[in-house]
């Protein structure tokens, strides 16, 4: 194990790493396989075997779009049976997983890939989706906000209700 590291990899860690890996280094993909992640895993070799608890965790465990069996991580996102990509702040998600974990700890991981974690808020979340892209609601998102550019929210409710009693 790194020295860098203060206690041993967590294998959600390690899947999500995969995962990141995948996307940072796949940028057209929307997502991969449940094999894909577990096969980047395997070849980052980041412990000194692949653990069977990789696979479990990209399937399930880091999954915030299924009910949670017991893992309550929200790192990855199911969009197909058997495809993944790393969960998005938006992102629907199992109501039992409220409040845990997105990305891993830059203390918790080998210091070589703490950078995925400024990739993921930096680059990968700043990224539209291929859905927000062709949506038409989703794109209507901020049009008409120079309307309100300047106006205190507050000020602007004290003055509708004037003349209400």
């Amino acid at each position: 194990m790194p020295a860098a590291v203060k206690r041993p990899l967590k294998v959600a860690d390690e899947t999500w790493i995969a995962a990141a890996l995948l996307h940072q280094q796949n940028p057209s993909r929307e997502d991969f396989t449940v094999q894909e992640i577990v096969d980047r895993a395997a070849t980052e070799a980041i412990t000194a075997q692949l653990r069977p608890g990789i696979y479990v965790h990209a399937l399930q465990h880091c999954v915030a779009n299924r009910p949670p069996n017991p893992g309550r991580y929200r790192m990855l996102f199911a969009t197909g049976k058997n495809t993944r990509r790393l969960f998005r702040p938006g992102d629907s998600f199992h109501p039992a997983r409220d409040g845990a974990k997105i990305v891993p700890a830059k203390d918790d991981i080998p210091a070589k890939y703490r950078h995925l974690v400024d990739w993921y808020f930096t680059e990968y979340v700043s990224q539209p989706t291929d859905a927000e892209k062709t949506d038409p609601i989703l794109q209507l998102r901020g049009l008409g906000k120079e309307m309100w550019a300047g106006e205190d929210p507050d000020g602007y409710v004290r003055r509708l209700r004037q003349g209400w009693e």
